[in-house]
């Protein structure tokens, strides 16, 4: 097939599909246009999914009437002069590329009144010319109006989904900039009905309290606009408690200078930041800013803006994995704080006798955990046992149940995580060796964790191609769970947590007593006891539950007493 040069329409509409993938880009397109422009007000307005009519008014400063047809050029923007001006960009927009790449694919009509301008101008565009101008009522600011979207794209309008989803998508967008921009009044209207209103007071809670609702909003924790990493990153926002995590990332909110961004980097620094609080399968609530130098991120990576790149992403992914973490840590709910109990180390290179699960609540005092600052739990009454899993407490302020298993493996968690940390872990040597074969993708990852097995008290010595000799293990672990807890690491996939962690929740969790064993009056109040020490009692190390509180308050609902 000849080579030739595509008609100037086709490389339009070809453009345009970078920028306009649905109506909800177009959306985001003017609201940001309307930021830029110093707009306090952003009316939305949308009819079938976006496809009829997609409306955008503010109180911005508006287009003088003699650069209006301008904006509709290709590349035409207020917002560079230069290639230099790139290494600073502080507005949303500066592609100018928004505009014509709407007008390309939907009738466009443009009323707007810059300061100066004696009367409003009007444009009215098909297919990225104008085909009239003049004057429309209006005050200080822009609306745009695009209808008809993709009328002459029909390949790109067959794939769009039904109006209910593509109004989802807009209201997704317009929810975002208004959690950017609480200080601007946001309102969204589908269809003649009224999808979201918002303050505009400033408060990004009462941003988040229209967007996401009081149950959210009630449950939100202040991380303070701080700065971190030398002071070259701030961060600031809000995130939820774990007791309101969600089942996907959906309500994972990223605003880089205020710019509404998709990053793997920062949603993987808040799930560090969120790791032995949540269940797996879980994802917090998250809204959060980042503030850095222009010069410190590249936005010019895509057309669509959503994408970018950090000069330095180490420091910013440590700037928000502590900065959430920190909030986390100061706002945790529990009601008072303690000393550590004194730590129990066993003299190094001893090798003691490993106790069974249950006589170690009675016969090993705790290690000090790891974790600071310590808090406890109020004072608990042990009342008895359900199921032989579940321990039945009463507290001042109610009924706890709390899961043996899961409060077991937090308690050995941080012990063997003490001991490890000074270096002085309590081992089990055993009468025999024992063999251990694993397969060859284990086996890969044996040689890898060679160095950290053995910090954790496990000596195993090569005997064949695959098969390796076990000549002691952690004192904690029973003679039963060893070789589980070995495979289970063995098989653990990349990523997550450092293989210390990894290895330490292991450990815990082939030690600790089971679902289903009946425990004494003493055990119980042994392992409440040793719970109360630690520095996150409220999770297991896999951010399982350790308990669930039943309040006098919802028993007295629950009786009819109020």
């Amino acid at each position: 097939m000849a080579i030739r040069v595509l008609a100037p329409e086709v490389v339009v509409r070809i453009a345009a599909g970078e920028v306009v993938e649905r109506p909800a880009s177009v959306v985001k397109e003017l609201v940001e246009n309307a930021l830029d422009a110093g707009a306090t007000s952003i009316g939305v307005e949308c009819r079938d999914g976006g496809v009829g009519l997609v409306q955008v008014s503010d109180n911005g400063a508006g287009i003088a009437a003699a650069e209006a047809a301008t904006a509709f050029e290709r590349h035409a923007t207020s917002k560079l002069a230069s290639f230099a001006d790139l290494d600073s960009i502080a507005t949303l927009g500066f592609r100018g590329e928004a505009l014509p790449s709407i007008a390309a694919v939907a009738e466009v009509e443009m009323v707007t009144l810059a300061a100066g301008d004696a009367a409003p101008a009007y444009l009215h565009l098909r297919e990225g010319k104008v085909v009239s101008r003049g004057s429309r009522a209006r005050s200080g600011g822009t609306t745009v109006s695009v209808r008809n979207l993709f009328r002459n794209v029909p390949a790109r309008l067959k794939f769009l989904k039904s109006a209910a989803t593509e109004n989802s998508h807009i209201a997704r967008v317009v929810s975002q900039y208004a959690l950017a921009y609480p200080a601007v009044k946001f309102t969204l209207t589908a269809d003649s009905r009224e999808v979201l209103s918002t303050p505009g007071t400033g408060r990004l809670l009462d941003a988040v309290l229209a967007v996401y609702g009081l149950e959210i909003a009630g449950s939100l924790l202040e991380v303070v606009e701080s700065k971190w990493s030398g002071g070259a990153v701030g961060v600031g926002g809000l995130v939820g408690a774990p007791a309101i995590a969600r089942a996907s990332r959906d309500y994972l909110s990223f605003f880089v200078n205020r710019r509404w961004v998709n990053s793997r980097l920062l949603a993987g620094a808040v799930e560090e930041a969120y790791h032995g609080l949540l269940p797996s399968g879980r994802h917090p609530v998250v809204v959060l800013n980042i503030t850095l130098a222009p010069g410190e991120v590249d936005v010019n990576i895509h057309p669509a803006k959503s994408e970018i790149k950090f000069a330095n992403e180490r420091a910013v992914f440590a700037a928000v994995q502590r900065a959430v973490r920190s909030a986390l840590t100061a706002s945790a709910p529990v009601p008072r704080l303690a000393e550590p109990a004194p730590a129990f180390v066993a003299p190094a290179g001893v090798v003691q006798r490993a106790p069974r699960p249950l006589e170690s609540l009675l016969d090993t005092p705790p290690a000090a955990p790891a974790t600071t600052p310590l808090f406890v739990l109020p004072a608990l009454r042990i009342l008895g046992q359900l199921a032989a899993s579940y321990i039945i407490a009463e507290g001042p302020d109610g009924l706890y149940l709390i899961d043996q298993h899961a409060a077991h493996e937090r308690v050995l968690f941080e012990q063997v995580m003490t001991e490890r940390g000074q270096q002085r872990v309590a081992v089990q040597g055993l009468l025999e060796p024992a063999s251990f074969t694993v397969t060859p993708p284990q086996n890969e990852v044996m040689q890898l964790l060679a160095g950290e097995l053995a910090g954790f008290g496990f000596s195993l010595e090569p005997f064949g191609e695959r098969t390796y000799l076990v000549r002691a293990i952690p004192a904690c672990l029973g003679r039963n769970d060893w070789a589980a807890a070995l495979r289970e690491l063995l098989d653990s996939p990349p990523g997550g947590p450092g293989w210390p962690e990894k290895i330490a929740q292991s450990v815990a969790c082939h030690s600790a007593v089971r679902a289903g064993q009946t425990l004494t009056d003493d055990e119980m109040r042994r392992l409440v006891r040793d719970l109360e020490q630690v520095g996150t009692p409220h999770t297991c190390p896999h951010g399982r539950p350790t308990m669930t509180h039943l309040s006098l308050a919802q028993l007295a609902r629950q009786f009819a007493r109020t």
